[in-house]
């Protein structure tokens, strides 16, 4: 699962580099045979329908475009740092996890940069809408830091006896912890753990279900919360040691409230498709191809259709005149 992990981690704004583009303009012959050949048009007239070709066009147009205008902002040093982590949280399986995701070192880096090109755009844009009224509703739905313990377990039912075991008067919540939890993280420290409610460090649901106790309260029910990563479900049995009493005016808060709402953007599909869109008019792109319409219009609006057409009839024109030109060939 952890391929997977290295496309999720790395492409969240758009699909992996897994084919080779063609980007020699002249007609050449990419394989010969007997009675036979396989010119650089025709296989690009092959391939260019094939969902891999298109989305890779869609990494090489936003590459493109958010380098040119945003190039400056991201560095060598980020990208390279952003790999190492990577490739140190592999360790000796790296090598394969790239090779099995249709990268190599080369493209990888390529993508980690185009993504932080985009978090930057996307960031730069919500730091623009966040004003005072946003901020205040982030304040309310805001939820200060507590300390809680929490023991994780992949079984539901043993996680039920565990619960039974935590209620029970005069209880080690912590010694349970260091017995029965699979969390590494916080199993040696007997689960002990802090977070609010703008944390990424345990399940939406986890942290629900703390907020809700009084200092000292074990949880009622075991929480369950499934991964979507892989799909795994996890079983936690909470409790809350204390809480941190809310400040009555949000500017106390106004450097964890503002990181969390560039998050939420960064972390809102349809606010980043919107962000690569207004990139792309900046940029004027235009599909010369009809046969990748489809996956760049998402971000070209084509109004009442006539850039559409356009497109259409530019892609013909183009086509006729690679007709006319393999004609005079022969």
């Amino acid at each position: 699962m952890k391929t997977k992990k290295i496309l999720a981690g790395a492409v969240t704004l758009f699909a992996a580099v897994t084919l080779a583009a063609c980007s020699n303009t002249s007609d050449k012959d990419i394989v010969t045979m007997k009675g036979n050949t396989i010119s650089v048009s025709e296989f690009y007239e092959r391939v260019k329908t094939n969902q891999q070709a298109q989305q890779t066009l869609l990494s090489m147009v936003i590459g493109d475009v958010f380098e040119e205008q945003y190039g400056k902002e991201v560095s060598a040093k980020e990208v390279d740092e952003a790999y190492e982590k990577m490739a140190k949280s592999y360790g000796e399986s790296f090598a394969g996890a790239l090779a099995s995701a249709g990268l190599t070192q080369e493209t990888y880096k390529k993508q980690i940069r185009a993504n932080k090109l985009v978090e930057f755009a996307v960031k730069e844009k919500a730091e623009k809408e966040l004003t005072d009224e946003e901020y205040q509703k982030a304040y309310e739905s805001y939820t200060p830091e507590v300390t809680a313990q929490i023991i994780k377990l992949d079984n539901e039912a043993k996680a039920n006896e565990v619960l039974g075991q935590a209620q029970a008067e005069g209880a080690d919540f912590a010694q349970l912890a260091k017995d029965n939890s699979t969390d590494a993280a916080t199993k040696g420290e007997g689960g002990t753990i802090k977070f609010d409610s703008t944390s990424t460090t345990v399940p939406n649901e986890v942290k629900t279900a703390v907020f809700a106790l009084n200092n000292g309260q074990v949880g009622a029910s075991v929480v369950k919360s499934v991964n979507l990563s892989n799909y795994k479900t996890s079983y936690y049995v909470v409790k809350l040691n204390s809480k941190s009493e809310k400040a009555a005016d949000w500017k106390e808060y106004k450097d964890i409230l503002k990181e969390a709402f560039i998050k939420s953007k960064q972390s809102d599909a349809t606010y980043v498709k919107q962000v690569i869109a207004d990139a792309f008019k900046t940029a004027n792109v235009k599909v010369k191809d009809q046969a990748f319409q489809g996956i760049l219009s998402q971000y070209i609006t084509t109004g009442d259709g006539s850039s559409k057409e356009s497109s259409s009839t530019e892609a013909s024109s183009s086509s006729e005149t690679k007709e006319s030109s393999s004609e005079k060939d022969k």
